[in-house]
């Protein structure tokens, strides 16, 4: 088998656990000797073991006592480097050192500064053979919400809304109606288990009372976020209750109510979307998807703060309605969801 095809089941095994992970990026491994798997492994949870030394643990349970021969005569390959430092778990490069690996072949180079280099910099000068590069492409792709984090300090931001197929995003009355449907809404709810937040404006919160949780689809639920300047949302709203954290950005206090978080900003009415984006990277959100209502996703698209957009078309058209968001980007796949159709975009400013 070519390298390709091991790294690109790293990139199988690594996102087994997406969502699961943040903010540490998905990484896959796949230890390889005499042309046949002899363990394999991911990170399965931030703050638990990667996915090296799961592979390794994988190769003692499959092959015993011959387990030691065989990874000083095994090639490791990993979608990104492995780590050279001390974090929550010791480094992954030591451990490849200590078993006398032969050759460890990485997708990515890791942009975090504490590895950055350095995991390969030490298993060169161990005399382990290093490639890198392999699908690197494909790879930092894979973990584009991690890359975006490190590079540009700010989460992944995922846009998503639906339209009708005249364009209208909402009601002129600010009533709830639905416009995609019971497939979107699922899938929908799939993404929120997959992205660390989950953001909307205090319209939508008074008007739809969205739970903002992954009910519909098995997995965590996503850290809700709301915009309420001066706190007007109902205690009673679904936002409050206990099914998921809340943080909420408000103009007047800083406080904690149970799960309940109250970030006081100041002058919320100039560069809102920069403001928000950095403080979630501050709080090591790494993924945000944003929801509306219109005011809120357009004032993302104007700061030119998104990376993907998510936009389901219904095959329904309303008399008259909310415009929605003008995109313009690049349409990466289009596909059917029952009646509607979801097309995706990326920003071709990023």
């Amino acid at each position: 088998m070519s390298d390709e095809f091991y790294i690109k089941r790293c990139l199988e095994l690594a996102n087994i656990a997406i969502g699961n992970v943040n903010p540490n990026p998905m990484v896959g491994c796949v230890i390889v000797a005499d042309n046949k798997i002899i363990g394999e492994g991911y990170h399965q949870k931030f703050g638990e073991a990667h996915a090296e030394p799961n592979a390794v643990k994988a190769v003692f349970e499959n092959h015993g006592q011959d387990a030691e021969r065989l990874l000083k005569q095994a090639t490791a390959y990993v979608n990104l480097e492995p780590c050279a430092h001390f974090g929550k778990t010791p480094p992954c490069a030591d451990l490849f050192i200590k078993h006398q690996i032969k050759k460890v072949i990485i997708g990515n180079r890791d942009p975090f500064s504490g590895v950055d280099g350095k995991g390969i910099e030490k298993l060169k000068n161990a005399g382990i053979e290093v490639i890198s590069g392999v699908l690197d492409t494909e790879c930092r792709y894979f973990n584009r919400r991690f890359f975006t984090r490190i590079e540009k300090q700010r989460p992944f931001i995922i846009l998503k809304w639906a339209e009708t197929a005249n364009g209208y995003f909402a009601t002129l009355d600010g009533h709830q109606k639905w416009i995609s449907g019971g497939l979107a809404k699922r899938l929908a709810h799939q993404w929120r288990t997959e992205e660390d937040a989950i953001l909307i404006g205090k319209h939508t919160a008074i008007m739809d009372n969205p739970q903002l949780t992954s009910r519909e689809w098995p997995g965590k639920n996503p850290v809700r976020l709301v915009i309420d300047k001066s706190l007007q949302i109902p205690s009673s709203n679904h936002i409050f209750n206990k099914e998921a954290k809340t943080i909420i950005f408000n103009e007047i206090k800083t406080d904690v109510v149970e799960h309940v978080h109250y970030i006081q900003m100041e002058d919320m009415h100039f560069y809102l979307a920069q403001k928000i984006a950095f403080q979630l990277y501050l709080m090591d959100i790494q993924s945000v998807i944003i929801e509306g209502g219109a005011n809120i996703l357009n004032q993302f698209l104007q700061a030119d703060l998104w990376d993907e957009a998510r936009i389901f078309t219904s095959h329904n058209s309303w008399d008259e309605g909310v415009p929605s968001p003008i995109i313009n980007g690049n349409v990466i796949e289009q596909i059917n969801i029952g009646e509607d159709k979801l097309t995706i975009y990326n920003n071709i400013n990023k």
